[in-house]
C-alpha cells in the first residue's frame, strides 16, 4: 500500500459538497469510471460498469444492499430498478445524500431506496443483515481500510458477497518513482492511500471472506480520463475551480497525472467479489 500524508475527512467531504454539480453535468448520474467494450458513450460505459460488476457477484433480486461511497446514487438507483434491490446508500456528503434522495423519488418512486450520510468508517449495521456490501470506488477514501472490511464483512449474511471497484497502486509499490506518481495522484484526488491487488485480496481474506472474483479492468477504463481531460479543457471548468479554491484546481491537473499512472501501470482498476462462508446470497 501506498500512503500520501496530509489528507484530510474534512476536505474529502468539502470536495464532493462542492463538486457533484460539476460531476453530473460533465461526466453524468455516476460517479465512477466508465468500461469500454468498444465505442459506447460514457454514460452507456458507466452503466456497463455497474452492470459488469453486478453480474460477477451473481446478485439476486431482491437482494438487500449497502452501496458504501453511494456518490449521486446512480448505482444504487439501477440495482432497485434492475434487480429489485432494497438498497441503503451511505455518503460522507451531505450534499450527494440530498441529491440521491430527491433522484430516487423521480427515478424510482417506492423502490426501497434509503440513503444516509454518514462516515463509511463509522457506521454500523446489524449483523448478519445484509447480503451485499456494494462499493465502487470508495475505499480509496477511507482511512482504515482493512478495518472497514472486518466490519463490513460482519454485517454480511452467511453466503453474503462483497463487491467493490477501487483505483489501485500499481504491483512495483516499492518503486520511488512508482511511489512518487501514484502520491501525486493521491493528494488531487484526495485519497489517503492506495493498496495493490494483492493488499485487497488479503484484507478479503483477513476478514473472513473468499475471493472469488480479483480482475484488472485498467485498460477498460482508461478512456475515462481522455474524456474527462477533453471535457475540462473545452468547457473552461478551470477558471470556476480557481474561484471554488487551489484544492479543485489540483483535482483538475491531476486527470493527466492518472491517465498516465494507467498508461504506464503504476496504478491498476481492480474489481473484486469475496464470499461469506456459510449460505446462500440472495
Amino acid at each position: 500500500m501506498i500512503e500520501c500524508p496530509g489528507i484530510q475527512k474534512k476536505t474529502i467531504r468539502a470536495h464532493y459538497d462542492l463538486s457533484t454539480l460539476f460531476y453530473r453535468l460533465m461526466w453524468g448520474p455516476h460517479i465512477h469510471h466508465g468500461l469500454w467494450q468498444a465505442n459506447e458513450s460514457s454514460r452507456q460505459a458507466q452503466v456497463q460498469l455497474v452492470e459488469h460488476l453486478a453480474k460477477l457477484a451473481e446478485i439476486q433480486k431482491g437482494a438487500r444492499i449497502v452501496d458504501v461511497g453511494c456518490g449521486m446514487g446512480g448505482s444504487s438507483r439501477w440495482l432497485a430498478s434492475k434487480l429489485k434491490c432494497r438498497v441503503t446508500g451511505v455518503t460522507l456528503s451531505p450534499v450527494q445524500r440530498r441529491w440521491a434522495q430527491v433522484a430516487s423519488l423521480f427515478a424510482s418512486p417506492g423502490s426501497g431506496l434509503h440513503f444516509v450520510c454518514q462516515d463509511a468508517e463509522q457506521i454500523e449495521f446489524p449483523q448478519t443483515s445484509v447480503d451485499v456490501v456494494w462499493s465502487i470506488e470508495c475505499t480509496e477514501h477511507l482511512f482504515e481500510k482493512a478495518n472497514f472490511f472486518q466490519r463490513a464483512a460482519g454485517w454480511l449474511k452467511p453466503g453474503g458477497k462483497m463487491a467493490i471497484c477501487a483505483w489501485l497502486a500499481g504491483q512495483n509499490e516499492t518503486c520511488a518513482d512508482t511511489v512518487q506518481h501514484v502520491q501525486r495522484v493521491c493528494e488531487g484526488m484526495f485519497c489517503p492511500s492506495l493498496g495493490t491487488q494483492a493488499d485487497y485480496e488479503q484484507w478479503f481474506s483477513q476478514a473472513g471472506l473468499q475471493v472469488v472474483e480479483s480482475q484488472l479492468w485498467t485498460d477498460r477504463v482508461m478512456k475515462t480520463w481522455e474524456i474527462c481531460k477533453s471535457r475540462v479543457e473545452k468547457s473552461g471548468v478551470r477558471a470556476l475551480a480557481r474561484m471554488l479554491g487551489k484544492e479543485h484546481v489540483l483535482f483538475l491537473d491531476r486527470f493527466t497525472a492518472i491517465l498516465e499512472a494507467y498508461q504506464n501501470r503504476t496504478m491498476e482498476y481492480g474489481c473484486f467479489v469475496g464470499v461469506k462462508a456459510g449460505g446462500n446470497c440472495g
